[in-house]
């Protein structure tokens, strides 16, 4: 009997870890973007709370706690930061990390080059779905096509 219960809670405990796992694992990054020009950001959600830093127009912010009227966000150095949520947009945008990043014509290394852009450069995703490492992306002068996702921050 003491092995038969020993063994019903170690499949317990099993079926627990592996959902805790299967949640974890189906959890999806969120990501934003400053919709105003620029947003404040504060060392904890109040106004009246430290303001940290202003971060421009297109930013791309990853989303850890959405407290409704205040979000904190993480920037692409790791920062953690709250931000109000009026200032946050829902659009897709992208942070070159790369020191340069080749804007191709289409999804492959042999595409036609359609321009260079330099490290720190926000672009708007166009398609979320990488095929073979590539993400369709715009930039604000209206060039788009293919980045590697790996020189992109955002996504």
């Amino acid at each position: 009997m003491r092995k038969q219960t020993k063994l019903i809670y170690a499949i317990q405990v099993g079926l627990v870890s592996l959902g805790l796992l299967m949640a974890c694992a189906g959890h999806a990054l969120e990501f934003r973007s400053v919709a105003a020009s620029k947003a404040i950001l504060y060392d904890a959600p109040s106004v009246e709370a430290k303001k940290l830093h202003l971060i421009g127009s297109g930013y791309p912010v990853e989303v850890i706690v959405n407290l409704g009227e205040w979000i904190k966000i993480r920037d692409h150095f790791g920062t953690l930061s709250w931000v109000q949520s009026k200032q946050l947009s829902n659009k897709r945008m992208a942070l070159i990390v790369s020191d340069k990043a080749e804007l191709k014509q289409a999804e492959e290394e042999s595409a036609a080059l359609v321009a260079t852009f330099e490290k720190d450069v926000v672009v708007e995703v166009l398609s979320t779905t990488a095929k073979s490492g590539w993400i369709k992306v715009k930039h604000r002068d209206g060039l788009s096509g293919f980045v590697r996702s790996s020189a992109l921050w955002g996504i």
